[in-house]
């Protein structure tokens, strides 16, 4: 409780400009409010103010600490505000990130149409296909696909599994044929993934190993899984994407599944958020809908 109070204080003074009209607001003498902040940079082991015979400017670490404490304050007052008017909203901002195709397509549109329904809610999201840092970077959860490293500090939810699949131009297999068994893949033209001097290989489960590892020839490589699809469209060669990314294509007879009776691979996607002892409301709320939202669109 000593901490917050010192949290309070140093709020203020940043609020204020200086420590000696923060003391002003907060009735205190100068001298306290410095003590105070003094104790809480020997505390934390930085320095939060720099500080002239006339004026305290904010050091980098001090600006860090401050959008912190502000936002956790910020909850306090709005769960107190709450609390005194008998609801329990969903209130407040949520800042998501996530990959930048499958956020586009797949987890927006969920989590914006909470908006309608809970008017105190306000969403910021992300989208960068980098693994951010939530505490660094100030994220309440990210959305995550795949194999995750280990990590003490976050707690994980599996909201839906997603399907890879290989399709195909009805102007491909016209001029080409449909691949009928894995063997027929290296005969067969491919746009592949890759980055740099790397690509993706395409993998399937198999009853003798854990994956069967093959590849068509190719002479197209492609680093964004939209232009990979658009090739595939034109009938450049066969695909292999998540299912959700060519639905549309498939409905409207641009695109084709084929090798449908060879089992596909399927990898999960994760809710993640910093480990703490109470989650927030909208935190739950949103990873609730995505895990009921996003199993349908998966397909």
């Amino acid at each position: 409780m000593e901490h917050l109070k010192d949290v309070s204080v140093f709020v203020e003074a940043v609020d204020a400009g200086g420590f000696s009209a923060a003391a002003k607001r907060l009735n205190l003498t100068r001298s306290a409010v410095a003590k105070t902040i003094a104790r809480m940079e020997t505390r934390l082991k930085v320095r939060l103010f720099h500080r002239t015979t006339r004026s305290q400017g904010m050091t980098e670490e001090g600006r860090y600490f401050y959008e912190r404490c502000l936002r956790a304050i910020e909850e306090i007052r709005a769960g107190e505000a709450e609390l005194e008017s008998g609801r329990r909203d969903v209130r407040g901002k949520l800042r998501v990130t996530m990959p930048v195709i499958f956020g586009r397509q797949c987890v927006a549109p969920l989590l914006i149409g909470l908006l309608d329904h809970h008017p105190g809610l306000e969403l910021d999201l992300s989208f960068s296909d980098r693994v951010a840092d939530l505490r660094a970077d100030g994220f309440d959860l990210a959305v995550r696909n795949g194999r995750l490293k280990d990590d003490a500090d976050t707690v994980v939810r599996r909201v839906a599994f997603q399907r890879l699949t290989v399709c195909a131009s009805p102007a491909y297999i016209e001029m080409h044929g449909e691949p009928q068994r894995l063997e027929d893949l290296p005969n067969h033209e491919g746009i592949i993934y890759g980055k740099r001097e790397s690509h993706d290989t395409w993998v399937f489960p198999s009853p003798d190993d854990p994956w069967r590892v093959v590849l068509p020839r190719s002479r197209l490589r492609l680093d964004d899984l939209e232009s990979i699809r658009d090739a595939a469209c034109r009938g450049l060669g066969l695909a292999w994407l998540p299912c959700w990314m060519i639905r549309n294509d498939v409905a409207t007879g641009r695109l084709r599944q084929v090798l449908k009776a060879v089992p596909s691979v399927t990898f999960e996607t994760h809710a993640v958020w910093p480990r703490s002892p109470v989650m927030l409301p909208r935190v739950r709320l949103a990873i609730d809908t995505l895990a009921v939202g996003l199993p349908g669109m998966m397909e």
